[in-house]
């Protein structure tokens, strides 16, 4: 199992910025992916940004240019540094985990969730 400690959420005013970091703990492996995921009320849960072992990322469209993710070498903690927020980026933002290779290749581990909160 992997544990996911997620930090830095909070209450913004639009154009500001917050940074999220998370930490993976447990069994852990390589290669691997983590991430942060959000999801808004009524809507489905979204990739916002991911980071895999390698250093390869991929970002939603909606966060391209604004956010930026990044970890350590080994994929074990992961920072999202969101710059210039919108009111449509308040959301519970969850951290994942993915391991990409082995017994347990393609399992998704999530953390509990941190609030942002964008106001206008």
């Amino acid at each position: 199992q992997v544990q996911l400690v997620e930090s830095g959420g909070g209450l913004v005013q639009a154009g500001g910025s917050l940074r999220l970091s998370c930490r993976a703990s447990g069994s852990i492996s390589s290669p691997n992916t983590m991430g942060w995921y959000r999801q808004a009320p009524g809507k489905q849960r979204e990739l916002v940004a991911s980071i895999s072992s390698g250093a390869s990322t991929n970002y939603a469209d909606s966060a391209k240019g604004r956010f930026t993710i990044s970890g350590d070498n080994a994929i074990t903690t992961v920072h999202l540094q969101m710059n210039s927020l919108k009111p449509e980026d308040t959301a519970v933002y969850f951290c994942h985990y993915r391991p990409d290779s082995g017994a347990y290749r393609w399992m998704n581990y999530w953390g509990q969730g941190t609030q942002v909160t964008v106001s206008s």
